[in-house]
């Protein structure tokens, strides 16, 4: 059973930068597609950036311009770059990533457990 694995979260001072990445726990053979959403304490979860297969990018109109979303040549790994961090960029950040296990197989969804980003002076 894959499992998928955010790090890379952490405290932060406004003006600052996080690289987080996510990353499958067990052999897989590419991360399909994938995204990243946030939840901070009392609202909703919501899509911070997002990745195709195609490799078509999008980004939620609050971290246009501050946030990237990119995979690794071998798409076993998906980051997102944040710049420019923000107090209210302050949340849980999660992968969801669509994982082809195999070649052949079709891609299913696995969520991670999250990593706290918190953005502070």
């Amino acid at each position: 059973q894959a499992q998928v694995q955010e790090s890379g979260g952490g405290l932060v001072q406004p003006g600052g930068s996080l690289r987080l990445s996510c990353a499958a726990s067990v052999s897989i053979f590419s991360i399909n597609a994938a995204d990243w959403y946030r939840q901070a304490p009392g609202k909703e979860r919501e899509l911070v950036a997002a990745i195709t297969s195609g490799d078509n990018k999008r980004y939620a109109d609050s971290v246009k311009g501050r946030f990237t979303i990119s995979r690794d040549n071998a798409k076993t790994t998906v980051y997102l770059q944040m710049n420019s961090l923000k107090p209210e960029d302050t949340a849980v950040y999660y992968c969801n990533a669509h994982i082809n296990r195999y070649s052949y197989s079709r891609p299913i969804s696995y969520w991670g457990q999250g990593t706290q980003v918190t953005v502070s002076s």
